[in-house]
C-alpha cells in the first residue's frame, strides 16, 4: 500500500508514496480475538470502554469515559505478540474519531509497573485521517505520568499496541481504526 495523505504529527512530514507494511488490519473473521479492552475498573473506576469489529472491516473503540471513583481512562489493546518493529520505523494509523485526543500506546515486556510508551492521536470529528508517529516520538509513561529517565522505547521489544482515551473529559466516545501500518526507516 502507498501513503497518499498523512497528517504529520509533531512537525514530522513524510514522503508521499512511501511503502507501508501492514501491522494490524481488521479483515479476518477472528480479528477480535487479537484485541482486549482494559479500562479504569482495574483501579476502581467505572469507565465503560468496549470494542467491536464492524461490517466495514474496522475496529470500533467506543463507550463512556467516567471520572467517578478516581477513574478516567478506557483503552483497547492488541494481545501480546512479536510485532517486528525496528529503529527508525514510523507507525501510521487510519482513524476516524469524535474530535477528542486519544493516545497510541506501545507496550513492552519490561517489568516496570504500568509502563507504556505513549504519543497523541488527534482526531477530527467524523473525518478519516492518517496519523503518523515516528518511534522516537513515544514517551515513557506510568499511570498517565511521564517517567523521567526511562529512556526511549526499544522498537524490537514492543509486544502490543493500543488506543487509550484519558483526557479527563467524561462522556461518550468513539474511535474507529481502519488499520495500523509501519513505514520502515522513515523516522529521524
Amino acid at each position: 500500500m502507498l501513503v497518499s495523505a498523512v497528517v504529520a504529527l509533531m512537525g514530522i512530514s513524510l514522503i508521499a508514496q512511501a511503502p507501508q507494511l501492514p501491522l494490524f488490519a481488521f479483515v479476518s473473521p477472528d480479528a477480535a480475538a487479537g484485541w482486549q479492552a482494559v479500562n479504569d475498573g482495574v483501579m476502581g473506576g467505572v469507565s465503560d470502554g468496549r470494542f467491536r469489529m464492524t461490517e466495514r472491516q474496522t475496529l470500533e473503540f467506543y463507550g463512556t469515559l467516567s471520572l467517578e471513583n478516581n477513574g478516567g481512562f478506557a483503552s483497547v489493546r492488541s494481545r501480546p505478540r512479536t510485532l517486528g518493529l525496528q529503529a527508525g520505523d514510523t507507525l501510521v494509523s487510519r482513524v476516524r474519531g469524535d474530535g477528542r485526543e486519544y493516545q497510541l500506546n506501545l507496550y513492552t515486556a519490561r517489568q516496570m509497573r504500568a509502563l507504556s510508551y505513549r504519543a497523541p492521536v488527534p482526531t477530527r470529528a467524523g473525518e478519516w485521517i492518517e496519523v503518523a508517529i515516528p518511534m522516537d516520538r513515544f514517551e515513557a509513561t506510568s499511570f498517565g505520568e511521564v517517567v523521567r529517565g526511562a529512556g526511549a522505547v526499544d522498537p524490537r521489544s514492543v509486544m502490543s499496541i493500543g488506543f487509550l482515551l484519558a483526557e479527563k473529559r467524561p462522556g461518550p466516545f468513539v474511535l474507529e481504526v481502519a488499520w495500523v501500518r509501519v513505514l520502515r526507516g522513515q523516522g529521524r
